[in-house]
């Protein structure tokens, strides 16, 4: 049983379960070994993965709906933050959307070997996950880690959630004093609210915050973007 893990989970009011204790241990088990593989993650150490996979993901569970809800986690490479908090939270439904198709393999293989039936993995590129009729303003939240820069995040993750009710949770770092003012024109524009920042505490660990914004109206069909039609260029 981990320390750490009950800890933030307690924040949220959750008491994790020796199954889930093993299943979280299991997927660091399958995150690592198939590391050694294909470029999941920089970080090899068991004891920091603990923290900075696990722990890091189980930080958003207070941000969470109480009720059962849908998350779509954008960009999410190794699994991060969607699969631990699939296995905190059964009640969700979670939808890991990675476009690498070695990465979306191993998601595949780890939701399996997990026995996650609340997961089911997505191929889609980032950008066009917000056109697809079955995703489109679907999501209660959307998540992202080490994915881009919040301007970027705005156009991808906005489009997934629910009118009114839905929500993007950004994991940011200390850069996130210079990406807010610069995303603020995305926002807007994709009928997003006033962006809430949300300080971390995490053990081995500095500048770390959660970004929340709220969807307060509909997004203009013609965003995401394409990759071709964006051209690089974020919304400004």
């Amino acid at each position: 049983m981990n320390s750490l893990w009950d800890e933030l989970a307690g924040r949220a009011g959750i008491t994790l379960t020796e199954i889930q204790h093993s299943l979280l241990a299991r997927y660091l088990d399958l995150l690592l070994d198939a590391n050694q593989r294909m470029n999941l993650t920089r970080i090899t150490d068991r004891a920091a993965a603990e923290v900075q996979h696990v722990g890091d993901a189980l930080t958003l569970l207070p941000l969470l709906p109480p009720d059962p809800h849908r998350l779509a986690d954008v960009g999410t490479g190794g699994g991060v933050p969607g699969i631990p908090l699939a296995i905190a939270r059964p009640d969700a439904q979670v939808v890991l959307v990675e476009s690498t198709k070695k990465k979306a393999a191993f998601l595949v293989s780890a939701v399996e070997a997990l026995g996650l039936s609340n997961v089911t993995v997505s191929d889609a590129r980032a950008e066009d996950a917000g056109q697809l009729p079955q995703f489109r303003e679907t999501f209660d939240v959307a998540t992202a880690r080490a994915v881009a820069t919040l301007d970027w995040l705005a156009e991808w993750c906005l489009p997934l959630v629910k009118l009114k009710t839905g929500k993007v949770l950004a994991m940011k770092g200390a850069r996130v004093a210079e990406e807010l003012p610069a995303a603020a024109k995305a926002i807007k524009l994709l009928n997003g609210g006033e962006p809430i920042v949300h300080a971390v505490s995490l053990p081995g660990t500095e500048h770390r915050v959660i970004v929340e914004i709220p969807k307060r109206g509909r997004t203009d069909p013609r965003y995401p973007r394409s990759a071709t039609s964006a051209k690089g260029k974020a919304l400004a």
